[in-house]
């Protein structure tokens, strides 16, 4: 989970537009490097998880040795019935002994795998927080919902029972090499064997399985992302009957993430050390005989170590599900840090100005492009408004009047020129404090699923109750919320698909009214508003821009008129300014827009 404050604290993440707290990075370098620096963390749970693997396979060991001894004192001339009670009284202990280390080995795997997936998912989740738009609109929603949620999940099962796994079985492989000479020297001779031919077949196996993991993440990821955005535009799905398609579309990228796990199962069929485990036991039970036939050891040696070799059943058979775990959690890190090591376009700029703002804006010789084949969207655009001024910007769709407004607040950066704010380039802002006194409402109201005194206050987490009415009452939002049964504390669906388009766009504007921005900033934002909504709505907005620098993206014409300023966007370049007087005198192109929505 995300500590209680993102904000506050030095732990600055890499490679963001705005600095998250309260999570500290791993070693970024390798996904092998960032699991274990998040591991690392929780140094007396992982000494407590590798301890109790080995004392576990330890303890293990003995009881092959314990077993040749009851032998022993049982097949003999005389049995030894004292000898044979201590050696079980021995077994007893040592394996009740061992299932507490095994407890410890299983706890601590447990405990830290958690670990990594709470830590990892902060931090994956800080990083997402603190990347710029410009990231976010290349990447599907649905595709780092599958990072964020799967292939964190990966991490955690890649330790445990992955990792947790791997190293106890690694104890149970190296214990009949340890042990089997102290039976007879050339016991150790087939162990031995066992151990080259199994590192080197685990080496090939992984290196095949690799790619292929990769590859399961990949489509897992294109099918979540699909099913993301057919759920997201089911109204447009359902509006022109295209359930059969999507539904088809879908089944396409879930059979790629079928094709893709079946492959994966093709090479664990193939896993080698399955063969390797049954020539051991052969050559293992025929040596420890002909040594036997020669009177090089006793039977009870004998059986002591045939039981031994039994040890490397487990490491066997688990490090088939163990590696393909942990080739799955290190495909998922790698995904994970791709996100997380993409760098932004933007910079916070942490120690940049910070001051009060007037709310001049000069814009000097602009261009922008988005750079996915929009060449040119603004083309040399300068202009300056004072502070306390209200500029209303018009154009046709696609002239890059949106675009314009978002250069002011750095969602993006222009690509020449620059944007001034009270004459300081935008660039040279604090960004956190340049956003904060600037409001855009946008076409796309985005509501969350929370109360409605929630979404208002969300700019301003402190808001009285007093105060967050005073905002609804001038976006014209209090009554039609306190016609609601609960009020201002009704729980709004994701993107405030409960409320009308008008309903959320008065609430969007409450949440802009009651930061108090020294630049406002509407994008269309009476779109969805009836005629007699707009025009007390109007009266608040006029109310607000009073003494506050207002942009207004809008082809409503009572809007239009009162403005200080018009701006007339066309094919990203300006094509007229002046007041509305002016223009109608003097610009053909806002005379044919004024005329087409008179």
């Amino acid at each position: 989970m995300i500590g209680p404050a993102l904000l506050g604290s030095k732990n600055r993440m890499a490679v963001t537009e705005f600095t998250v707290y309260d999570v500290v990075p791993g070693d970024r370098r390798s996904p092998w490097r960032w699991a274990w620096s998040h591991a690392l963390r929780s140094p007396w749970v992982l000494t407590m998880f590798i301890g109790g693997a080995a004392l576990n396979a330890a303890l293990a060991a003995t009881l092959p040795v314990l077993i040749g001894a009851a032998y022993a004192a049982v097949v003999t001339a005389t049995p030894d019935a004292d000898a044979l009670l201590w050696v079980g009284v021995v077994i007893v202990v040592t394996q009740w002994v061992r299932s507490l280390f095994m407890f410890g080995r299983n706890f601590g795997a447990e405990l830290i795998g958690q670990r990594i997936e709470r830590d990892s998912r902060s931090e994956l989740y800080a990083s997402l927080l603190g990347k710029s738009m410009t990231f976010h609109g290349r990447h599907s929603v649905g595709e780092v919902m599958a990072r964020a949620t799967n292939d964190v999940r990966e991490l955690n099962l890649m330790f445990n029972p992955g990792i947790n796994l791997v190293i106890g079985s690694t104890a149970f492989l190296i214990m009949p090499v340890i042990v089997s000479p102290t039976l007879h020297p050339q016991l150790v001779i087939v162990p031995a064997l066992f151990l080259v031919g199994y590192f080197v077949s685990v080496s090939l196996y992984l290196r095949e399985l690799g790619p292929i993991t990769d590859r399961v993440r990949e489509t897992f990821g294109r099918m979540n992302a699909r099913l993301e955005e057919g759920l997201e535009g089911v109204e447009t799905v359902k509006g022109f009957a295209r359930e059969a398609e999507e539904g088809a579309a879908f089944s396409t990228r879930a059979g790629d993430y079928r094709d893709a796990y079946v492959t994966q199962g093709r090479v664990e069929a193939r896993y080698i050390p399955f063969l390797l485990f049954g020539l051991v036991l052969a050559f293992g039970f025929g040596h420890s005989v002909w040594l036997r036939s020669i009177g090089a050891i006793g039977a009870d040696t004998v059986v002591a170590y045939n039981y031994l070799l039994l040890l490397f059943g487990f490491p066997v058979f688990v490090s088939l599900m163990s590696f393909s775990q942990i080739a799955s959690g290190l495909a998922g890190g790698r995904r994970i840090l791709t996100l997380i090591n993409t760098e932004t376009e933007l910079d916070e700029n942490p120690g940049g100005f910070a001051g009060a703002m007037q709310g001049g804006v000069a814009f000097e010789g602009v261009s922008f492009d988005y750079g996915a084949g929009v060449v040119g969207l603004l083309r040399d655009v300068s202009f300056e408004v004072a502070p306390g001024e209200t500029v209303a910007v018009v154009g046709q769709t696609g002239s890059g009047k949106s675009s314009l407004i978002k250069l002011i607040n750095r969602t993006y950066d222009v690509d020449s020129g620059c944007v001034r704010i009270d004459g300081r380039d935008v660039r040279e802002w604090n960004l956190e404090s340049l956003r904060q006194q600037i409001s855009i409402i946008e076409q796309d109201i985005f509501l969350f699923s929370r109360t409605i005194a929630e979404n208002i206050a969300f700019g301003k987490p402190g808001a009285t109750q007093a105060e967050i009415e005073e905002a609804a009452r001038s976006a014209q939002a209090h009554a039609f919320i306190s016609q609601f049964k609960d009020g201002y504390a009704t729980m709004v669906g994701e993107r405030g698909v409960t409320l009308s388009g008008g309903q959320r766009q008065r609430l969007a504007l409450a949440r802009a009214f009651l930061t108090n921005p020294r630049i406002l900033v509407l994008d269309d934002s009476t779109s969805a508003i009836d005629s007699a909504t707009e025009d007390e709505i109007q009266k608040a907005i006029f109310r607000a821009a009073a003494g506050r620098t207002t942009f207004i993206i809008t082809h409503r014409l009572s809007q239009i008129r009162w403005a200080d300023k018009i701006l007339v966007l066309r094919q990203g370049r300006i094509a007229a300014l002046g007041t509305h007087e002016q223009l109608m005198a003097s610009s053909e192109p806002y005379r044919r827009i004024f005329a087409r929505y008179a």
